[in-house]
Parts: structure tokens; sequence; C-alpha cells
């Protein structure tokens, strides 16, 4: 019997040792650190990366790129292997109950001796909610809502908005700031001007292409167009009504020299003029066109649509061939009904008043 039990406490004295050198001991602890000293270098520069992540100052990717960057293409595995061996250490800490491996913590949270540990008296949750909970009004954060005067706006304002030109001023900014986007300095007064009269050339042309479509005009030198809307018209059914506006002189033929002291664009002696404006009015119609009413969307719309070549550039074009396709109105049957309406009611208040 007496081997038997020797041999039974032998068995037993090899696994509390193997279970004793199985418990986290501090040598064991310190194999992940001598691991990262030994295959990281610099391994301060590892640990501060490892804090910076801890801290939540940097994310995963951006810790697991420096790692790889501090270890050779040999040992790029101790790098998972060092997170693994933090991740079991935490689950064993985790897992281990109370008592079974670890000392009580004995700090500053432990009753002072000679005093007797009382019953603490818990607070209700109500309690708790109401002091830490307050009813907060929502629009308290909102921003608060100030008028602004128009006349006081500084703000950058569009021509569309103003429905006046842009001042010399706005050109010239609105001029740097492309040139600075095309990698230019500056912008010089010579070019500046030479914007101005285009924009004004430009808004002249369309005003005549619209103004064309609805009023008469006539020729200067086969292309000048001018006194539009007038009211000597031509009979159509005279001969001599067409010859007498073609046989129009308006300026001194060019291939005449002028003579000492009068101007080479002079206008016709007064006496030819008063000659042609009666044969005008004796070769024109007996009425009068009938009035027009003022310019709208329509106009401008078949205008641009007749005369193409007064915006050249395709896409100018048809950007604001679309922005005139939205602003296009026209009353319906109910909106003309009640103007007919209104119109018949101001007859006849005027009429009571003259009455």
């Amino acid at each position: 019997m007496q081997p038997k039990v020797k041999e039974y406490l032998a068995n037993t004295t090899g696994k509390e040792e193997s279970r004793k050198s199985s418990s986290p001991e501090p040598l064991e602890r310190a194999r992940p650190c001598r691991q990262v000293d030994s295959n990281f270098w610099p391994p301060e520069l590892y640990w501060a990366n490892l804090k910076l992540w801890f801290k939540q100052k940097i994310s995963k990717e951006e810790f697991d790129l420096e790692a790889h960057r501090l270890l050779t293409q040999d040992n790029v595995h101790s790098h998972n292997d060092f997170l693994l061996a933090i991740l079991t250490r935490c689950q064993i800490l985790v897992s281990t109950p109370e008592g079974a491996g670890s000392l009580p913590w004995t700090g500053g949270s432990a009753a002072k001796p000679g005093k007797p540990k009382g019953k603490k008296k818990l607070s209700s949750v109500r309690q708790k909610f109401d002091h830490r909970f307050q009813p907060q009004n929502p629009l308290s954060g909102a921003q608060q809502f100030v008028a602004k005067d128009p006349q006081d706006d500084d703000d950058l304002k569009l021509c569309s908005h103003t429905m006046m030109l842009p001042t010399r001023g706005q050109l010239e900014g609105r001029m740097i700031v492309t040139a600075y986007e095309h990698g230019l300095d500056n912008v010089t007064e010579e070019a500046v001007s030479a914007v101005v009269y285009a924009v004004e050339n430009h808004l002249k042309d369309i005003l005549t292409s619209v103004v064309s479509r609805r009023k008469a005009y006539r020729l200067r030198d086969g292309h000048f167009k001018y006194a539009f809307g007038s009211n000597v018209t031509p009979q159509p059914y005279l001969k001599n009504s067409v010859v007498a506006y073609n046989s129009l002189i308006e300026s001194p033929p060019a291939f005449s020299a002028p003579c000492a002291g009068q101007n080479p664009a002079s206008h016709p002696p007064p006496d030819d003029a008063e000659q042609q404006a009666a044969l005008l009015l004796a070769c024109s119609g007996d009425t009068l066109p009938a009035s027009l009413p003022p310019v709208n969307m329509y106009d401008l719309f078949e205008a641009l649509q007749v005369h193409r070549e007064v915006i050249p550039t395709h896409t100018v074009y048809a950007l604001n061939i679309e922005r005139v396709i939205m602003k296009l109105w026209h009353p319906n049957h109910e909106e003309l009904q009640q103007d007919k309406v209104h119109r018949q009611r101001l007859a006849a208040k005027e009429g009571l008043l003259l009455c």
C-alpha cells in the first residue's frame, strides 16, 4: 500500500505544480513586451502608436500601417501575435472568478477598522432621473431670425436680380477672378473698358433684333437699321412707293469728295430732306399700324430663334433659351374672363362718375 500512496502523492504534486506554472506569472506577462522590444524598431514609436490607438486618437487601420512600417518582412506576424496576446490576457482576467486565483482589492474602498459597516441608503430611481434629466426647450438652440434691411445688404447681387447693367467695378472684380483661375496675375484698364463696350453692344444687338421683329425700319448702306416704328409706311399698291424708299439719301455718297468746310458725315440739306419726307408721306398708306403691347418673353424667344447670330456661342444660347422658356407665361381662359369682367366694372364706375 505504501508504494501506491507514494505514486498517488507524486501524481497529485505534479498536477498542482503544472497548475501553478499555467497561472499568469509576471514572467509570462512580460513575454509580449519583450517580443515587441526585440521585433519592433524603434519600440518607443510602437508604444506611442499603441497609446494613441487606445485613446482613440488614431484608427485601427492607421495603427496597423504604422506597425507594418516598423517591422521587416519576416516579423509581420509579430504585430498580430502581440494583439492576440493582449486579448487573451484580457479574456483570462475577465473569465476568472473572484477568489479563484486573485487577491481581493484592499484599496481606499475598504472599510476603516473600528467602525461598523452600516447599510448604504440607496436613492430612488425617480430622484436620480429628476436630478440628471431636465426638460429642455428644443427651440432654445435654434438660431434667432433677424430681419435685415434690403438697403443695408452689401452682398453681391446678380444683374438678373437688380435688372441693371453691371458696374465697372463689378466687371473688373469678375474679370480678376477669371484671370486668377486661368493663371493670370492682373487685369488692365483697357481690358475692362473693352468688356464694358462689348456688353453694351451685345445688349444693343439683342434689343435691335427684338424691335425689328415688331416694327418696320429702314436700312442705311444695306445693313444698318434705323427709323424703327416710323409712322410713314409704304403703300404696296403704288409703284412709286418702293422707288421712293429705295432712293432715299440719308448721307452723301462715298465716292464724292467733300467740299471745303463740309463734314463728310453731314446730313442732307434741309430742302432735300423736306422734299423726301413729302414724297414718302404721299406714297404712304392711309391707315397707321395698330399699337402693340409691351415687349414680353414671347417676343424675345422669337427674336432669338430667328436671329441666331445674336448669341454665337451655342452653350450660352442654349442656356438663355432654357431660361426664357421657363419664364414664358400666358393667361388662361379663366384669367381672360376675369380681366373682361374687371374691365366692365371699371367702365361702369367711370360711367356713373361721369353722370
